[in-house]
């Protein structure tokens, strides 16, 4: 494995994309029945791709790309018909990928994971109260984990170009500038919005701060890896506009947990990425870094600004008079504390899937759904829930350590493991990128054809 730079695709392509992708968020914010009819084009677009090209070059991972990026934009103005629709989607496009070109004889820890799944969705059914949707509760728990499964099983060593990954990156990346202009054009000024240190939905879209900033720590993670392995300046100046455009809309939700976690993974890429490199891309990387750190440093200090210093206090867990915070995890800890005591009060077969909301306000008095997957795993399906756990937390390590698959590896599986810890599986993006993780990036080499020399 080596930290090498790839060409990008043309750059009038990419700046045509940028625009269209722009275009699209402003028509929705315009004209909200644009977001279903672009919804189903992107649908029947992506399947039609898969069937013609027999997912010869991993367009079924493309699909499942796009759709992971693109699923918040649809879920906030409308587009998509069911809620869950874009974990359904990067199911469906998977299985198709995996019908027509197979996966490794090596996933059958993520088939004994779906197994263990099983268990749960049964004594689920019988353990529920009277008056819960069993068939909605049951879908919208599991569907987080199932896309896990299935996306584990179809990436598990499964080889693609240093190129290929790329696209896979910018199907990502997208339509999260779409959703990031979108929420520029739905709240263009910050300071109408502001209401104390707490997550700010008005900022958010009017949807749920968590996975706002969730979706922009994404983003900045691929734009961040994007600016030390693609070879342009001017796609790397681009690039560098959008990581501060995309950061400062995370920072203004004032939700935490997404780009706090996007730091991390970015400084895990940063760290494999200069440990792999060769001397000379080594002594050009310190410049690099700087510009790129005085870039987030006048973001982060235009967005306090912008707040009036409010930002400062909610990353000090203060409040708006500067009083510190009693619980820095926002009432998470006390989620954990009930999970746990369902899995030791029940832990051969956990309380059942989607109970643990119910068995939290049966406890407490207070309905909050779960904010942490690890928790959530094992309280709803006991034993069974430990082991897949078990199986997704080492399966990839091992992984690792024996193929050392390639640079992007921890920054994706941090991604997974923390945002699971803060925003349980609520979108597809923890599932999806988690099997970015698995994937085995092959660093292609051009080959010259040189002509024959004549012979005198």
């Amino acid at each position: 494995m080596k930290a090498i730079r790839i060409k990008p695709i043309k750059k009038v392509t990419y700046i045509q994309l940028l625009l269209l992708h722009l275009a699209i968020a402003f028509a929705v914010y315009v004209f909200p029945i644009l977001s279903k009819l672009i919804f189903l084009g992107t649908i029947a677009f992506f399947f039609f791709l898969i069937i013609i090209k027999a997912n010869k070059n991993d367009e079924a991972l493309l699909a499942a790309a796009y759709i992971t990026g693109a699923e918040l934009f649809f879920r906030m103005t409308g587009g998509a018909f069911f809620y869950e629709s874009g974990k359904y989607l990067v199911i469906f496009f998977l299985l198709i990928g995996i019908f027509l070109s197979g996966t490794s004889k090596k996933t059958i820890p993520y088939w004994i994971y779906l197994f263990l799944l099983v268990p749960g969705v049964l004594f689920s059914a019988i353990n529920l109260n009277y008056d819960t949707n069993i068939r909605t509760t049951i879908a919208f728990n599991i569907s987080g984990p199932v896309t896990v499964g299935v996306v584990g099983i179809y990436c598990f060593y499964r080889k693609i170009s240093a190129q290929r990954i790329h696209h896979v990156f910018l199907a990502i990346l997208l339509p999260i500038i779409t959703l990031t202009f979108y929420l520029f054009v739905y709240t263009p000024s910050i300071r109408d919005s502001l209401s104390g240190t707490a997550s700010n939905f008005a900022a958010s879209g009017g949807f749920g701060p968590n996975q706002v900033a969730t979706i922009m720590g994404l983003g900045a993670i691929i734009l961040f890896i994007r600016l030390f392995t693609i070879k342009s300046r001017l796609v790397n100046f681009i690039d560098l506009f959008l990581l501060a455009f995309v950061c400062y809309r995370g920072l203004v939700t004032f939700s935490r947990g997404g780009m706090i976690s996007a730091l991390i993974c970015c400084i895990a890429f940063f760290i494999i990425y200069f440990y792999m490199s060769d001397a000379l891309t080594k002594a050009k990387l310190l410049p690099k870094i700087v510009g790129i750190l005085g870039i987030l440093f006048i973001t982060w200090l235009f967005t306090s600004i912008q707040t009036f210093g409010l930002l400062d206090k909610r990353y000090n867990n203060q409040d708006a008079a500067g009083r510190v915070k009693q619980d820095v995890t926002t009432g998470r800890a006390e989620l954990i504390s009930t999970e746990l005591d369902a899995f030791f009060g029940a832990p051969l077969t956990g309380v059942g899937i989607g109970k643990i909301k119910e068995y939290r306000e049966a406890k407490t008095g207070v309905s909050v759904a779960t904010h942490n997957e690890l928790s959530r795993l094992i309280s709803e399906h006991g034993v069974p829930g430990l082991i897949a756990l078990f199986i997704l937390v080492v399966s990839p390590l091992f992984y690792w350590l024996a193929y050392k698959p390639s640079i992007y590896f921890f920054a994706f599986y941090f991604f997974w493991l923390l945002t699971i810890s803060h925003s349980s599986m609520r979108l597809a993006a923890s599932g999806f990128i988690y099997g970015l993780c698995l994937l085995y990036i092959i660093n292609e080499k051009t080959t010259l054809h040189r002509k024959p020399a004549k012979t005198p």
